[in-house]
């Protein structure tokens, strides 16, 4: 590792929150990651629960327990699944097999929400729920995954953003050696701390955002789901001039912002369909 720049702090955080001594199973520990995704999903089946005890849906404990498992498995192959279609496209028709190598990291925000999109539709389906206002209810709380999910990037060092000279710049030890101008060096450049911002704008924002809607506004069923999906877009498309790209451009663009412009219609469509609801007393 060369650095060359000791202006700024080097990340040197371990992914791990409990690390296992080596062991006969191969078992490296307990990394914030996988907590963050565990502590959101425990977040959204309380959030559930409180709902039907506050009369915003009625949904039972049994429901709960079977929609949190619809919901679990769909973000899970869906954040899987659109990281290997949306960013490895590539190696996934070369090697199918990479789709299992979930120990290579790879999890796509968007693929993630489209999973759990999908699979909520499905469960309301069979279980005669309304979509739209069940979907409201999920995205009330829904937030703070992306709030834990950027900070659980950060600790572990990835995702970094651009090469920058801010003073609160961060020197990530696994970012390429590299060139820039602006510190005119060689090495490990010092680089916006992009998944700080995410995780205040694409995160915590639209959390305390769309809690305000549940709670202390009147709204349409399906409003605040829409509402949300427009939010989160629109901060996706603009904390990406801050990430360094993940893959290839298209047409000029990040891979986040592209994709997020889809979001951005998607979450206007459905904004729109709200609208031709009767309204709710949130």
């Amino acid at each position: 590792m060369q650095i060359n720049n000791t202006n700024y702090w080097v990340h040197d955080w371990s992914p791990f929150f409990i690390e296992f001594p080596e062991n006969f199973l191969g078992l490296e520990g307990i990394r914030y990651y996988g907590l963050a995704y565990l502590l959101g999903f425990i977040a959204i089946g309380y959030f559930l629960k409180l709902c039907d005890k506050k009369g915003k849906i009625r949904i039972g404990a049994q429901d709960r327990s079977d929609l949190m498992t619809y919901i679990i498995l769909g973000s899970l192959l869906g954040g899987r699944l659109g990281f290997v279609l949306l960013y490895d496209l590539k190696d996934l028709l070369a090697n199918p097999l990479l789709f299992f190598r979930i120990d290579q990291g790879g999890m796509s925000s968007h693929g993630g929400m489209i999973g759990a999109t999908l699979s909520g539709w499905l469960f309301c389906k069979k279980k005669k729920y309304s979509f739209l206002k069940l979907a409201d209810c999920v995205t009330a709380i829904g937030p703070i995954c992306l709030v834990l999910g950027r900070f659980a990037n950060f600790i572990n060092g990835e995702l970094w953003g651009k090469i920058s000279t801010v003073k609160w710049a961060i020197l990530f030890p696994h970012s390429p050696l590299s060139y820039s101008p602006l510190t005119n060096y060689f090495g490990i450049q010092p680089r916006h701390p992009s998944q700080l911002y995410a995780l205040a704008t694409e995160g915590m924002l639209p959390l305390i955002y769309v809690q305000w809607r549940f709670w202390f506004t009147r709204t349409s069923s399906g409003q605040i789901f829409g509402e949300f999906l427009i939010l989160y877009s629109v901060m996706r498309i603009f904390n990406e001039i801050f990430r360094e790209p993940d893959a290839s451009l298209i047409l000029g663009l990040s891979r986040g912002q592209f994709y997020s412009f889809f979001m951005l219609i998607a979450g206007l469509i459905i904004w729109k369909i709200a609208q031709k609801s009767e309204l709710t007393v949130r």
